[in-house]
Formats: structure tokens, sequence, C-alpha cells
């Protein structure tokens, strides 16, 4: 009964976040309507009009402009690849430069929540994630102590086949790019993109090595930089504050079944959290999340002796034995945990997407979210354009891109990393308290779970909403302790526990932008209406 008892203190202090939203969203709602996605309808008629419009104004420009794009994007990962179609789709002419199209084998970018999926769709490309093994995910199984927590995701309002999905990374891009390359307006094109053209501070295309070795040049009135966590570019258009708090070591479990059947596991291990997901019909991946930049040496054997001596003991008894074989089948890989804030240099000519310019904690997997939620938003951007020639308008119109996309991106962002601070084990008593009171608000089941896992899984990505549940944890876990009768002790543990909780939420908040997150509708750039010339022709916008 003494939950309730919490239950009803953190309540009362919801309320007054609730109260706040509630304002917050009555003043946006207008505006959340004007930007909802185009019908099917409006969206084939809107790309049949300027299909037709583009074709016969290049009847007239092919002889001098043959070799010409509109949009430059460099790179043809999951955020490249997903605009790349988008933008072909809609008529223009899309030059994709990639440094290696063959499949590539990453342990990361393979699980894709279920409000990616619902991106996917938005954007016609839900097939990709069909013919290669992708396996359904329902939720999450969280486990500490012996004890486990069903966080089952809330779908009961979207289609059954709106879910998460586990697959192979590279058989998933190369889905992708053979979507891409079924365009005609659309070239494909392997090679190494070593530096951008500018003129007089505008970007006119990029320079790079084709497959064959030969130095190019590439020219185009937009140049869209998506290259992924290892951009050579990202420097010339943002402020690429990089923080690497862990490394993911990555295994693949063979011939094993999930505790729990179509449900992600996260098992609050010492010191930092285990990661297992579905990949295909007979393999789970298993992600170890391994403190500090360096790791122990795959090669000498040191990791081997770490994973089965400090790892494996933490492990699900039902995974235990293939987590064993794994490592003694070598096939072991890491991969530095990268957070980054996205701090653009708004650019003439030039935007920056994907991990290019914005990473987060990968504990959620809200990456491929965040990119495709990008995607369609620069997509819808530019969608009423005619024309990219007037550099200097359209980047001042662009600049709306890095406003919009915040209330989504960072309400990701944050979670991801909060979750990570949280969930990590620490001799301090009040992190400590913080981490079991997250577990146990979590397992109260109800509005406490499907709260958070709705935020989580990018199908309610509301910042207000994130900080409604994580200051409700922090006052559930401070009743707890002070609940029935406070000691001095407990007392300052409950005043640690909010300091520290603070402490963890406010940096994250404040790198995202408070403003741009939380008030976006007082940012100058989120009202940027279409320039009259670049905008199509009234018959064509009706």
């Amino acid at each position: 009964m003494e939950y309730y008892h919490y239950i009803l203190l953190s309540g009362a202090f919801a309320f007054i976040l609730s109260f706040v939203w509630l304002i917050y969203t009555s003043s946006t709602s207008r505006r959340n309507k004007e930007e909802l996605p185009t019908t099917p309808s409006m969206a084939d008629n809107q790309t049949a009009d300027r299909a037709l419009q583009m074709s016969q104004n290049r009847k007239c420009q092919l002889s001098k402009m043959a070799e010409t794009a509109d949009i430059i994007i460099v790179g043809a990962g999951v955020a490249g690849s997903a605009l790349a179609y988008a933008l072909g789709k809609d008529g223009w002419q899309v030059h994709v430069i990639e440094r290696d199209l063959t499949e590539p084998d990453r342990i990361v970018g393979e699980y894709l929540q279920p409000g990616g999926y619902l991106k996917l769709l938005e954007l016609g490309l839900q097939d990709c994630v069909n013919g290669i093994d992708a396996q359904q995910v329902f939720g999450y199984i969280l486990s500490m102590d012996g004890k486990n927590c069903k966080l089952p995701y809330p779908l009961e309002n979207f289609h059954p086949d709106v879910a998460g999905r586990g697959f192979h990374h590279g058989p998933f891009i190369q889905k992708l790019r053979q979507k891409v390359a079924s365009l005609p307006n659309v070239k494909l094109e392997e090679g190494t993109v070593g530096s951008l053209i500018e003129e007089k501070g505008t970007v006119k295309g990029v320079k790079y090595k084709s497959k064959a070795g030969n130095d190019q040049t590439a020219n185009a009135p937009l140049t869209i930089v998506c290259d992924g966590c290892h951009s050579n570019l990202k420097r010339s258009l943002c402020i690429p504050k990089v923080d690497f708090p862990s490394c993911y070591v990555g295994l693949v479990l063979e011939n094993c079944e999930l505790p729990f059947s179509s449900h992600g596991h996260v098992a609050l291990a010492d010191p930092l959290p285990l990661v297992f997901y579905p990949i295909s019909s007979n393999e789970v991946r298993c992600l170890v999340d391994v403190p500090g930049q360096r790791v122990p040496s795959i090669s000498t054997g040191e990791m081997a002796r770490y994973l089965k001596t400090v790892v494996a003991p933490q492990v699900p008894p039902e995974l235990y034995t293939a987590f064993l074989a794994s490592i003694e089948k070598g096939n072991i890989k890491s991969m530095p945990n990268r957070s980054m804030p996205a701090a653009p240099y708004p650019t003439a000519g030039a935007l920056l997407i994907g991990d290019a310019f914005n990473m987060r904690n990968a504990l959620t997997g809200g990456g491929m979210t965040v990119a495709l939620s990008d995607v369609v938003l620069v997509r819808n951007l530019l969608r009423p354009l005619h024309s990219l020639n007037d550099a200097s308008a359209l980047c001042k119109y662009l600049e709306s891109f890095y406003t919009l996309r915040k209330p989504v991106a960072s309400t990701i962002n944050a979670l991801s990393d909060a979750l990570y601070k949280v969930f990590g084990k620490s001799t301090d008593p009040a992190r400590e308290e913080m981490r079991q009171a997250c577990f146990d608000y979590l397992s109260l089941g109800g509005i406490f779970s499907s709260g958070p896992i709705s935020i989580l899984s990018g199908l309610n990505p509301c910042p207000w909403c994130l900080l409604l549940h994580f200051f409700a944890v922090v006052t559930y876990g401070v009743m707890r302790l002070l609940l029935p009768f406070p000691s001095p002790k407990r007392m300052w543990i409950g005043a640690r526990m909010i300091l520290g909780a603070s402490g963890i939420i406010y940096p994250i908040i404040k790198a995202e932008g408070v403003r741009q997150m939380f008030f976006p509708v007082t940012v100058p750039a989120y009202h940027r209406t279409t320039p009259v010339n670049l905008a199509k022709e009234n018959k064509i916008l009706k």
C-alpha cells in the first residue's frame, strides 16, 4: 500500500508539469495541424505536377546542363538513402555519392523503434524491412537483481504491422539503396568526398575521388551532408562536440531464445547495462557496454577474458550458453558509444543531417528514428519549392529545419542520454536510489510505464512528457525515502538524489537548447514561410 502514497505525492508534482504542458500544447495545436503530413493523394498530385513541370523545364536545359543535379547527397546510409529516395520521388534530380556501396557489416543501425517504422511508412520505404528476416519487437523487458519489468509498446491504436524491428544492418541498407537506384532521376555513385566547394561563403558542390581514382567535382544548388559519425565534412557545417562515455562490444548469439520472445531485453548490470534483441529468426544481438574510451584488447584475448569473468555471470540464464559459445567463436566487434548535440552553422547551399550532425547514446536505439524523422521534415520543407537557385533565400528558409526537428529529436536524445546515466551502477547511495526508483516506477505499469516507453519508442516524443516522467521518478524515489518516518540520513540522500537528477537532465537539455526544445514557437525560424521566388506557381500549390 505504501506505493500508492508515493504515487499520490509524485502525482502532485506531475500535475504541475502537466498543467504547463497543456498550456504549451494548446498554444501550438494549430501549428501542429498545419505540419501534419500530406495525404497520399495530395502527395501523388504534387509529385505528378512537379515531375511534369520539371520535365518541361529540362527539355530546354539538357543540352547545356546535362550533368547538373538539383541536390547532391553525401552518404548513402540510412539517412542519405531514405532522403535520396524521398526527394527523387518528388521529382528532384539527385546525385548521391557514397564512399563504399558494398554491404556494410556493423553492430549499430540494427534496431528500428516503432516511431521509426512509422516514418518508413510515410516515406514509402516500409518494404525495406521485408525479405531480410527482420524480427518484430513489441516492447522491452527490463531486469534488475533477478526481477523483471515488462514494458510493452502502446500500439493499441496502430495497424498490427506497426512494431519495432530488429535486423542485420547490411541487408537493410542494401534494400534502401536498391530503392534509390530504381529511380531514373537519382544517380547513385561510389566515390569519396574530400571537401565542399565554396564560393564567397556559399557551398556550390563537392570535390570527390571516383571509384576509379579520378578527381571529380559535382555541382548543385543544395548539398546535403549525411555521411555518418566519421564525417570529414561536418566541421565545416557544425560544432562537433562529441562525447565518448563508453564503448559497445557486440556479439551475435546463435540458436537461442530470449526469455520473453519478441521483446528487447535490457539488464541493469554492473557497471553498465547489457542489451539483447533479435536480429534474425535464429540470432540475438548482444551489446555489452564497457566504460571508458579504451576497452580490453580483442586481439590479445583480454576482451574474451573480460566477457567471461565480468559479464557472463550477469547474462540471463537462458542466454548464458549461447553467450559463451559466441565468445569462443571469436566474432567480437566494438565501437565507441557517441553522443553529440546538434550545433549547426547555417550555411548557404548546404544542410547537415544524420549522425554527422547529431548523435545520442545507443542504449535506446533511437538513432534511426531521429534520422528518418529528419528526412521526412527535409522532404516536406522542399516540397513547396520549384527552384533552389537562390542560395541566400534557401538558407534562411531551411534554418527552420534546425528548430522544427528539436521537439522530436531532442526528446529522444535527452531520454537516451539520461537513461544511460541513471541505469549505470554507482557507489553513490543517492545514484543507486535513483536507479532503483526508476526501475520500480516503470514496474508500476499503466501510465507509469506506457508514458516513458511511448517516448522511447518515438510514438510520442514530447519534451514536456519527458520532463514530467523524469521528475515524477525523482519525486517517487524521494517520497519512498521519507515515508513513513524520515531520518536525517535518508533526508540527506533524498536531497542528493534531487541534486543528482538535476545534474543529469539539465546539462543534457541545455546542450539540446531549452528554447528550441520546449518553446520552439518563440524561435523566429519556426515561422519561416516559403520564399516567393523559390515557390511553385499558385496553380501547382493548389
